[in-house]
C-alpha cells in the first residue's frame, strides 16, 4: 500500500522540483548573473539582442526605427571615409545627380532675399512650355506661400522636383506684371549633363570639362569628340578639376577612348573578390591624339582612374596640383525601405600597381574630408617642394618615369596657385557672398539690355563700359565693408573677373562662363602651351636607374603593364588627324 501511493505522487514530487529549479535559477541569474544575455553567441545576435533589450525595457518609449537610421551611419563610418548609409528620402536625390536626368519643372535657381529667383529655363522642358523665364520670383506652390528665412535649397528642390507627369501650381511674381502670375507645370524628365563645356580653346586644340562620371557621360563624351572633329581638332584637353568621381564603369569607357588596345586601364582587388583586370580594346577614337589631363585636390575617385591610366601609360600629361587620394571601390547595396548603403567592397589599383588611397583613421571622418586644410598649411597649392613623397610606394610608367602611390595623382606638371591680387578685402566680400549677391541682382535689373548679347565677347565689350567694380564697392560699402581703395586696386583683376563670369553665367550659361574664366586660368594656359609646344606626350627618363628586383623592404618593384605604343611617342602629333 505504501509503495503503490509513493510511486502514485512520483510525477508530482519531480514537476515541482522542477519548477523550483527554475524559480531558483532564474532568482540567481537576476541577481548574481549580471543580467547577461545567454542567446548571445555572435556579434550579429548581440546588436540584434541590444535593440531587442532597449525596445522592450528601456525607461521610456523609444523610435527603434530612427535609432537604427541614427546608427547606420556611425557603424558604417568606423570602417572608412567613403562607407555611407543613405536614408530613403534621400536615395533618388543622390542617384539622379549620376544617372543623366530627373523628374521636376525645368528650371535653374537662386535663393535670393528669401525668394527663389529663377536663373535660366532648360530648353524645351515643362516650365519653359507653359511660359515660366529667366528673372521670375516663385512665391507660391500649390497655392501656399513659398518664401521665408527657412527656405532653403534642399527644401526648394525636394518640393519642385517630384514624379513624371504630376503637377505642381506655382505663384510667379514677374517685374513686368503687377497681378501674380499663376502657371500650372507638368513635371518631366530634366537632363543632367555631366559635360559642362566642350569647344576649340584654340585652332587646333579642344577643351572638355567633365563635372562627374555618371550613366550618360561616355556618350556626351563621344558627342563631344564628334563635334570637336568637324573643327579640326588635332590635340585635346580633359579638365577633370573638382571632379569628385562617379562611375567606374564610366571611367574606364571613357579611358578606352584614348588607349591603344591591350593596354592595361585599372583593376580592383579585395577580401572577398579577386582580383579584376580592365584593358583598353582598341575601339578607342583618340588613340593618337596629344592629350593633357587637368586635376586638382578636388579630383577623386573615377577622375582619378583616369588620370592615373593616361599617366601610367604614358599616354598624356597630367596638369595642376595633386588628386584628392580616393582608391577605395563602393558597391551599392539597396534595402527593401528605399534606403542603401554603398560599402567599400575593393581597393583599385592604377596600371603601375599602385594604390592612390591616402592614408585615414576609422571613425575620424572630419580630419579626412578637411585634408585640403592641411595641405594648405603646408604650403602644397604653393609649391611643389613642399609635398613629400613616399620612396617605399614609388612606382614606374611604362616608360620609366616614376609615380608615387599612397596619396592622390602627382601631376606631371604642377601649377601653383596664383595668390597676386589677393587682398583681405576681397576675402571678405567673397566670404560674405556680395559678388554672388551683386552679381545676381545687376543681371536681374539689366536682363532685357543683358540678353541681347549672344556670346560672352559681346557682352564682355558691354560690361567693361559699366563700371562694374565701382558699382559693386558701393553694393558692398551698403553691405558693411567699407570702401578699401588701396586693397580694392590690389584685387581689382580679380573682382573684375569674378564679377563679369557671373554675370556672364547668370546670362549665357556655364559653358559661356567656363570660356572666360579659362582665358586668365593658369592652369588651362599651360595646358594649351604643353599642347602648342609638342610636349604632350611623355618622355623616358634621360638617365635610366639600376632596376633592382626587390624594393628595399622585400616588396616587388611595379612597372606599369603595357610598354610605350611607339618608340617616341610625340611622332603620333605629326600623323594625328582629328579626334
Amino acid at each position: 500500500m505504501g509503495t503503490k501511493g509513493s510511486s502514485r505522487f512520483t510525477p508530482v514530487i519531480i514537476a515541482i522540483s522542477v519548477v523550483a529549479g527554475i524559480l531558483i535559477g532564474t532568482f540567481y541569474a537576476k541577481h548574481y548573473g549580471g543580467n547577461k544575455l545567454g542567446i548571445i553567441n555572435g556579434s550579429s545576435n548581440k546588436l540584434n539582442a541590444l535593440l531587442h533589450v532597449i525596445d522592450d525595457q528601456y525607461v521610456d518609449t523609444v523610435d527603434m526605427s530612427q535609432l537604427v537610421e541614427n546608427a547606420m551611419p556611425q557603424i558604417l563610418a568606423e570602417l572608412d571615409p567613403h562607407s555611407t548609409y543613405i536614408p530613403a528620402q534621400k536615395l533618388e536625390e543622390v542617384n539622379s545627380e549620376l544617372e543623366g536626368s530627373f523628374s521636376g519643372v525645368g528650371i535653374q535657381f537662386t535663393i535670393q532675399e528669401d525668394t527663389i529667383h529663377v536663373n535660366s529655363v532648360v530648353s524645351g522642358g515643362p516650365a519653359e512650355k507653359v511660359g515660366l523665364m529667366a528673372g521670375d520670383r516663385i512665391v507660391t506652390v500649390d497655392d501656399s506661400i513659398f518664401v521665408g528665412k527657412d527656405l532653403t535649397n534642399e527644401k526648394a528642390m525636394r518640393t519642385l522636383k517630384g514624379p513624371k507627369g504630376s503637377q505642381v501650381k506655382l505663384g510667379v511674381k514677374r517685374i513686368t506684371e503687377k497681378e501674380l502670375l499663376d502657371f500650372v507645370v507638368t513635371r518631366g524628365d530634366i537632363p543632367q549633363n555631366t559635360i559642362d563645356a566642350a569647344y576649340m580653346i584654340s585652332n587646333d586644340f579642344g577643351y572638355v570639362q567633365i563635372s562627374k562620371f555618371g550613366r550618360t557621360t561616355h556618350v556626351e563624351l563621344l558627342n563631344a569628340i564628334a563635334q570637336l572633329s568637324h573643327q579640326n581638332c588635332k590635340g585635346m584637353i580633359i579638365d577633370l578639376r573638382e571632379n569628385t568621381g562617379g562611375y567606374m564603369e564610366a571611367a574606364i569607357r571613357m579611358v578606352n577612348e584614348f588607349l591603344p588596345e591591350g593596354k592595361l586601364i585599372v583593376y580592383t582587388q579585395g577580401r572577398k573578390y579577386p582580383r579584376m583586370e580592365e584593358y583598353a580594346n582598341g575601339t578607342g577614337s583618340c588613340q593618337n591624339i596629344p592629350l593633357v589631363v587637368l586635376i586638382d585636390q578636388g579630383s577623386a575617385s573615377a577622375s582619378e582612374i583616369f588620370a592615373g591610366a593616361i599617366q601610367d601609360n604614358d599616354r598624356g600629361t597630367i596638369v595642376g596640383l595633386r588628386s584628392f587620394g580616393k582608391g577605395l571601390v563602393q558597391q551599392p547595396i539597396d534595402f527593401s525601405d528605399g534606403s542603401a548603403i554603398r560599402l567599400t567592397i575593393a581597393r583599385y589599383y592604377t596600371p603601375s600597381g599602385r594604390c592612390i588611397q591616402r592614408p585615414y583613421e576609422n571613425g575620424k571622418d572630419s580630419k579626412y574630408e578637411m585634408d585640403w586644410i592641411t595641405r594648405y598649411e603646408h604650403g602644397e597649392f604653393f609649391s611643389k617642394d613642399s609635398i613629400k613623397l613616399d620612396e617605399n610606394l614609388r612606382y614606374s610608367t611604362g616608360l620609366g618615369r616614376p609615380v608615387y602611390g599612397g596619396g592622390g595623382i602627382m601631376p606631371d606638371v604642377f601649377v601653383p596657385q596664383d595668390t597676386t591680387g589677393v587682398s583681405s578685402y576681397l576675402i571678405e566680400v567673397s566670404n560674405k557672398g556680395l559678388i554672388l549677391q551683386f552679381s545676381f541682382q545687376y543681371t536681374d535689373r539689366n536682363r532685357a539690355k543683358l540678353s541681347e548679347y549672344d556670346n560672352e565677347e559681346d557682352l564682355l565689350k558691354y560690361l567693361r563700359h559699366q563700371s562694374i567694380v565701382e558699382q559693386f564697392v558701393r553694393f558692398a560699402d551698403s553691405k558693411g565693408v567699407k570702401r578699401r581703395n588701396l586693397l580694392i586696386h590690389k584685387s581689382y583683376k580679380l573682382l573684375e573677373r569674378s564679377l563679369y563670369g557671373n554675370i556672364i553665367y547668370n546670362i549665357l550659361g556655364r559653358e559661356q562662363y567656363i570660356r572666360y574664366i579659362n582665358q586668365s586660368d593658369a592652369t588651362v594656359k599651360k595646358a594649351l602651351d604643353i599642347l602648342e609646344r609638342v610636349e604632350a606626350f611623355p618622355k623616358a627618363p634621360e638617365a635610366t636607374p639600376i632596376i633592382e628586383d626587390k624594393k628595399d623592404d622585400g616588396k616587388e618593384k611595379r612597372t606599369a603593364q603595357a610598354g610605350s605604343f611607339v618608340e617616341d611617342p610625340t611622332q603620333l602629333f605629326r600623323y594625328a588627324s582629328v579626334c
